[in-house]
């Protein structure tokens, strides 16, 4: 239950200043205008997501976009928890929802190419479980 709590509360600080309806105005140095434009850069990388998303669902057959379906609620999860977590120092602060929109764009950014690069193999091929080609080189 916290866990959705916490969700739902670092989406409506992603969004609010979208509830204002402001332009964003790269010109405008103001903490404010860089909330309202790093949400607005938000919004463009969930679209392009939801892109990339709705492509690999078009190419694949029922059971591979239900484990698809399972895998995205996942990510979605641990974005927006890692991005809570991550800007946890800032919160309160007028800088928050402006750290926690460009968080969900790095993240959002990465998922982006993990969908692209998954729409462009197969299934079944091996060379394609490592997107970046890094083979878990790190890990060990």
């Amino acid at each position: 239950m916290r866990r959705l709590f916490l969700s739902a509360c670092l989406v409506l600080l992603a969004t609010a200043p979208a509830a204002f309806a402001e332009d964003c105005d790269r010109n405008d140095d103001s903490q404010s205008m860089m909330n309202i434009c790093a949400d607005a850069d938000y919004q463009a990388a969930d679209a392009k997501l939801n892109a990339a998303y709705k492509e690999l669902v078009s190419r694949n057959d029922q059971a591979s976009n239900k484990l698809l379906q399972t895998a995205q609620r996942a990510w979605i999860a641990f974005r927006d928890a890692e991005c809570a977590y991550s800007t946890a120092d800032s919160e309160g602060g007028s800088i928050h929802p402006m750290e926690v929109s460009q968080c969900l764009v790095r993240l959002t950014n990465e998922r982006i190419k993990q969908l692209a690069s998954d729409a462009n193999c197969k299934l079944s091929d091996p060379n394609c479980a490592s997107s970046d080609g890094d083979d878990d080189q790190d890990l060990q």
